[in-house]
């Protein structure tokens, strides 16, 4: 069975059976399509070809940012600037110290730099009230507890900054699952996508 859309070269054909049909249907039929209103060209239903407009901004993204929303940002952003710190520190390392595998460690730096710009750009749609923006944030946090459990597992110098990392983490996972935080950002939970 086929299917022909009411467009090009079909749209007078398609007028010509619309006017048939009402000619056809019963009169109080009729008269309940002209209390509608006349049936756009081309399509039978009288559906229109113009896209849904978007829908206004929500009432609760506007005003002031929140405080919440802006600390969060804060330790996203503080999460990428140390990711990027890391990433150089161990870039300028493999080039100028003496690794044991040169191209290695110029490699895990570069993929450091690079892991910096998810939270520093989540960061910046945080600050700009992106609803875009929580998904990368939260993403960025829940990375960041796995490492930071490692961290805490070794017997060095590294178990402060593990601290200060699952306590940044948590921190912001918070933070950023905050009611006060989602209302800002434009996010509706399930059932209340019309509201």
């Amino acid at each position: 069975m086929g299917c022909r859309v009411p467009t090009g070269r079909y749209s007078a054909q398609a007028e010509g059976e619309i006017a048939t049909a009402e000619r056809n249907r019963p009169r109080a039929a009729r008269a309940g399509r002209a209390a509608r209103g006349p049936a756009r060209a081309g399509y039978p239903a009288g559906v229109s070809s113009e896209q849904t407009p978007a829908a206004p901004a929500a009432a609760d993204t506007a005003g002031p940012r929140p405080r919440r929303l802006t600390y969060a940002a804060v330790l996203v952003a503080l999460e990428g600037v140390g990711l990027l710190a890391g990433g150089i520190w161990m870039a300028v390392l493999a080039v100028t110290g003496a690794p044991d595998d040169r191209q290695q460690a110029v490699t895990g730096g570069v993929t450091l730099v690079v892991l910096a710009l998810l939270p520093l750009f989540a960061a910046r749609g945080l600050l700009a009230r992106r609803s875009w923006s929580r998904g990368p944030a939260v993403i960025t946090q829940l990375l960041a507890l796995p490492v930071a459990y490692n961290l805490l597992q070794a017997d060095s110098v590294a178990i402060p900054a593990g601290i200060a990392l699952a306590v940044v983490a948590v921190a912001a996972l918070v933070l950023l699952v905050n009611p006060e935080t989602t209302r800002a950002l434009g996010i509706r939970g399930p059932g209340n996508a019309g509201q």
